[in-house]
């Protein structure tokens, strides 16, 4: 392939988070895995229709049967999970022992993923077997004895759950080039705008040592009437630095971030780095690099100039 530099200029810049800035596809990953096989779904499916939306809106695809009132909880908890995956391995599972003071989740977010709150609401299951009970009004023991049951069991697969989640290396990673590109650029002129929720979007930038900027555009953000591919939260992201988002650049890697960056009127740079170019270079971007270590960022005449090795 041969390869050319290019040189644009803008005032501001607006960046994706997970895939751009950071890496934290492995706990993504296997947090919605855990979702897909919850459900009784292919997880490789649910993977791959995930990629690059939001939480709220994958979550009322693949569990309808939440209510509205407890969306903002269960995408709390959800992501929650993804970063209990992220660090379970260098908190709880061989990476400790590197470690002096491990860093450990709080009660009360172990307790939401645990789900310890539901399940000592749970209605009382039939567990099949030989140990199957009728569960009957008038049977207060046998009731008894059936929920004892199902909350023995789902701690059973909770436990078989943090084993696993122990067991692999899924910390989050910044990219290469990111620091030195937003050391370039100054205060004012950078935003984020993520698919993650602010539990997670601030969780994983403050793991790699990134400041979440003054403007960070979450997707619980209520402002935003959708998420990505629609282009509300680059919008919302570069009004709020003060500029129109034409006269931004902003950097992507998924197809459906890509998407939502052309639709706001940005210049668009796509990253390679979550996704193989061939799965990115037909959604519209208008410059595809590897990473943002072929990227330059220098202040020119009141103006953002880049330089692209492409």
């Amino acid at each position: 392939m041969t390869s050319s530099t290019q040189t644009i200029y803008a005032d501001a810049v607006l960046f994706d988070m997970d895939g751009t800035l950071t890496d934290s596809i492995a706990a993504v990953e296997a947090a919605w895995g855990k979702v897909a096989l919850d459900i009784g779904q292919d997880p490789a499916h649910v993977i791959a229709a995930t990629h690059g939306k939001r939480a709220v809106d994958n979550l009322a695809a693949f569990k309808p049967s939440i209510k509205s009132h407890e969306m903002d909880d269960e995408v709390t908890a959800f992501e929650e999970t993804i970063l209990y995956y992220a660090d379970a391995y260098n908190t709880h599972g061989p990476g400790s022992r590197k470690k002096l003071h491990p860093r450990r989740p709080s009660f009360s977010a172990l307790a939401r993923m645990l789900s310890l709150s539901a399940i000592s609401d749970a209605p009382p299951v039939r567990i099949a077997g030989e140990h199957e009970y009728p569960i009957a009004e008038d049977d207060a023991e046998a009731e008894a004895q059936a929920e004892a049951d199902a909350k023995k069991m789902q701690r059973h697969e909770f436990a078989a759950w943090q084993i696993e989640a122990q067991a692999v290396d899924r910390s989050v990673r910044i990219l290469p080039g990111v620091k030195r590109v937003m050391a370039s650029i100054p205060a004012g002129r950078y935003a984020v705008a993520t698919s993650g929720a602010k539990t997670y979007a601030h969780g994983c930038m403050t793991r790699v040592g990134i400041t979440p900027p003054p403007v960070t555009i979450t997707a619980d953000d209520k402002r935003l009437r959708a998420g990505k591919p629609a282009p509300d939260a680059f919008l919302l992201a570069a009004a709020e630095l003060g500029f129109p988002a034409a006269r931004c650049v902003v950097f992507e890697d998924s197809p459906a971030g890509i998407r939502a960056g052309v639709a706001s009127g940005a210049t668009v740079i796509a990253v390679c780095t979550s996704h193989a170019r061939a799965q990115i270079d037909r959604c519209g971007a208008h410059f595809i690099v590897e990473d943002m270590e072929r990227v330059r960022v220098e202040m020119e005449g009141g103006r953002l100039r880049f330089t692209l090795d492409l």
